[in-house]
């Protein structure tokens, strides 16, 4: 294992930055009017411009060679060839395997993984086939309408982002419904739409264990079997998503009925397997497999690329650049479609939990910063929201802009409009205002004197604040299929330069092991012995007013 800050490359990029300190974009506009052709990607559907980042072809260079002392080629090779390269439960990372539409022989431990995941692909068609054409009833007779997806995390957010996101390629047959969080409100709510003899569960959990998973599904089997149903139905109104068969029988779900996933299958990875069977449901299989034929384009571009041309490593270094040498903490993410309003919450797990680790893979702690922290909004919303600070805030924050050249919904002149506040927020990141600038604007307003001096300060933007801008032509679902790979294998890239596990979690363990051992004390079962005052006393004061 290597040291990241010890190497050359490293050394070379801290050297680099300090003899650029002063570097402005508008500057490199200037002296280069072909920047956008030499810092711009391409694959059919998609234009990637980084061209507004401050970096230029030196910085790039150096990136590049600091990615190739990292031995990513050989770690790409890695994750396709199906190693387990998951060391901390060894494991292989294969969700590319379920995207797979070449159909190649894709193995772990010499064991062609294809096989099995077209039976599950057969078995999901069939499946969505029965319910959407009604030929799967429910209890009394009546089709299903509307399909109740219950899951967390992975199992909940890339799935949900995805519907929502494709919601124009849905038809009017099924309605989808999502519910992850434990507080009751959100199933509470969510059933008093629906009609328990026209409703499909999908229970989402691989270990059929999961805390918030179980609570809801077993609140939902109460509502189902209190409106008039008898256990024996279940089996037509319940289905699985999980690997415990002796679980999901006791839970009165027809192991037939259970569609699994593989321990390669890691969770904020798993909307391209049966995970997806919600997805598959509301827009019917074919639409799916379009959304993983988009993914494996992206897949095989990212495989075969060179790293100067790749994408995903394109965008990735540049985070690298951002995080660790200009020293920018978050990363915002807008995108200016409504449909994919759910895309930034489903990317804060995709990035945050894969890459908010402090430890390398051989165990030593890290000195550098890994991981941004990610956030965002739909475009225009966020304009009249948090902008103001992207433009004149004390903190730089780099932007992905995420657009489509048409619209779902042509009307008007909204279109138009929408792409217009893309180019130009964009481009004022990059530009700003200088002050001789703000006082020759001013001046066109008829301000003079002290009036106008009071002014001109609030009126600068210093501008150079970095941002990418991802242009598709559509938002289909190929090209969802290629924009939510290109993320997962940016997550990737960065994980492997810094030498962390982006596949592991164990943060979010700890929690789930001290929420067990208070739960009973919330529940008056045990007086417990926690050991700080601050959590024995927010438990004595919610147990008083229970």
């Amino acid at each position: 294992m290597y040291s990241l800050t010890q190497l050359p490359g490293w050394e070379k990029l801290v050297a680099h930055r300090q003899q650029n300190q002063s570097l402005h974009m508008r500057q490199l506009f200037q002296e280069d009017s072909q920047r956008f052709s030499g810092y711009s990607l391409r694959l059919p559907g998609l234009l990637f411009d980084y061209s507004k980042n401050i970096v230029t072809r030196e910085t790039m260079d150096l990136l590049l060679h600091l990615a190739r002392q990292c031995g990513l080629d050989e770690k790409i090779s890695s994750m396709f060839s199906g190693k387990r390269i998951n060391v901390t439960e060894k494991r292989a990372v294969y969700h590319v395997a379920l995207r797979n539409r070449s159909n190649r022989p894709m193995c772990v431990d010499g064991v062609d993984q294809m096989p099995a995941v077209n039976l599950v692909l057969g078995q999901m068609r069939r499946f969505c086939d029965r319910v959407r054409s009604g030929d799967w009833k429910g209890y009394t007779g009546r089709r299903i309408t509307d399909v109740v997806n219950i899951g967390i995390g992975g199992s909940d957010l890339g799935p949900s982002m995805a519907c929502e996101a494709l919601r124009p390629f849905a038809d009017t047959c099924l309605r989808a419904h999502f519910v992850s969080n434990v507080d009751a409100t959100h199933l509470v709510e969510t059933l008093k739409k629906l009609d328990p003899e026209t409703t499909l569960f999908l229970v989402a959990s691989k270990t059929f264990t999961t805390q918030e998973t179980l609570t809801n599904a077993h609140s939902a089997r109460r509502w189902f079997l209190e409106a008039g149903a008898s256990e024996s139905d279940i089996a037509r109104h319940f289905v699985a998503i999980s690997t415990n068969e002796q679980a999901v029988k006791a839970f009165g779900i027809d192991p037939e009925n259970m569609f699994v996933f593989w321990d390669w299958v890691g969770g904020r990875y798993s909307l391209w397997s049966s995970i997806g069977l919600s997805i598959a449901l509301y827009l019917g299989m074919d639409r799916f497999e379009e959304l993983l034929e988009g993914a494996h384009v992206m897949d095989e571009h990212f495989r075969t690329e060179p790293l100067a041309g790749n994408i995903p490593v394109i965008m990735a270094l540049l985070g690298i650049w951002h995080t660790n040498f200009m020293e920018y903490a978050s990363q915002v993410i807008l995108p200016y479609d409504q449909y994919l309003h759910r895309f930034p919450a489903y990317l804060q797990q995709a990035d945050m939990e894969s890459n908010g680790k402090s430890v390398t893979m051989d165990g030593n702690r890290v000195d550098y910063h890994t991981g941004a922290l990610v956030w965002g909004e739909p475009g225009t919303n966020g304009q009249h929201a948090f902008f103001q600070l992207l433009h004149q805030g004390t903190r730089i924050v780099p932007a992905d802009f995420i657009a489509s050249a048409r619209s779902q919904n042509p009307l008007g002149d909204h279109h138009p409009i929408l792409l217009s506040n893309v180019l130009a927020q964009s481009r004022a990141l990059m530009m700003g205002c200088t002050r001789q600038e703000a006082r020759l604007a001013l001046e066109g307003q008829g301000l003079e004197g002290e009036a106008l001096e009071s002014m001109v300060e609030h009126k600068v933007f210093e501008g150079n604040r970095p941002s990418n801008t991802l242009l598709f032509e559509e938002m289909t679902p190929r090209n969802l299929g290629m924009l939510i790979a290109l993320y997962e294998h940016k997550i990737f890239v960065q994980g492997a330069i810094w030498n962390i596990n982006p596949f592991d979690q164990w943060g979010v363990e700890l929690g789930k092991k001290l929420a067990s051992e208070i739960l009973p004390q919330l529940k008056g079962q045990s007086k417990g012995a926690l050991s700080d005052s601050s959590t024995r006393g927010l438990i004595d004061w919610c147990m008083e007013r229970r």
